[in-house]
């Protein structure tokens, strides 16, 4: 598993098709630029020598990537519903903390492959599924009776609109284009169900799980939002640049 849509550092980058012509491409902005450069500087620093190890072994980067997926997916599904919230968010963490490790191995190896980037997305898709379903689980099952409905409504919503903000993105790239706007995307997500889930072990109130997973299926609507108009913005302007020709 790696921890963002493509924005933690030592990611392998994703291969997509060439820019569209006439389209003018919003800008991502200088301080995200600088924030990732020195964030794939510190990862490389702190596990180049580990993923060099595992490309010298014969590892491949793909089996890190499986691994790491299945060891989040059985931490969510496993420690999460059994109420071992505070566990259970740790060992995510420092799992996701890892996650550059594959995206440093290909570099090592001379570069991402397509099924490599494919599958890397397709199981981002599945730890996430896993880290909010396990939170969902342990809402209806573990949490005082006066949050377990609440809980319930707030989970699957999480689940039904970060999938959606991953999908838009997907399709928007599929037709050429770009759609990676937002306030909520993927490691934002995490992070904050991560530490909601960490404060929820260490004694605060259930509720404060709650209101961050209703705050984050908020944020991650809103994203969506944002991420179709911006599609629709670039449609436009092709369409137009048609017309034009």
């Amino acid at each position: 598993m790696r921890t963002s849509c493509r924005s933690w550092a030592g990611r392998r980058p994703f291969r997509n098709s060439s820019p569209t012509p006439g389209v003018n491409w919003p800008s991502s902005g200088g301080v995200t630029v600088v924030l990732g450069n020195r964030g794939r500087s510190v990862t490389s620093t702190i596990f180049g020598p580990l993923a060099r190890t595992l490309v010298r072994a014969g590892v491949h980067p793909d089996a890190v990537t499986l691994t790491g997926t299945l060891l989040v997916s059985v931490a969510a599904l496993w420690l999460f519903p059994t109420g071992h919230l505070a566990a259970g968010a740790l060992i995510i963490g420092v799992l996701a903390f890892t996650d550059s490790v594959d995206g440093l191995m290909a570099r090592e190896r001379g570069g991402s492959s397509a099924f490599g980037a494919f599958l890397d997305s397709t199981l981002d898709r599945l730890s996430d599924a896993a880290v909010f379903g396990g939170l969902t689980w342990y809402m209806t099952t573990s949490a005082p009776a006066a949050w377990q409905l609440p809980g319930l409504g707030v989970g699957l919503a999480c689940l039904v609109t970060g999938m959606l903000v991953s999908y838009v993105r997907a399709r928007a790239e599929g037709l050429g284009m770009r759609a990676s706007v937002g306030i909520a995307e993927r490691a934002d997500r995490l992070v904050v169900a991560l530490v909601a889930a960490l404060a929820v072990g260490l004694g605060a109130p259930d509720g404060v799980l709650v209101l961050a997973l209703g705050v984050l299926a908020a944020a991650s609507a809103v994203t969506v939002v944002q991420r179709v108009l911006t599609v629709r913005g670039q449609a436009r302007q092709m369409e137009a640049g048609d017309e034009g020709n």
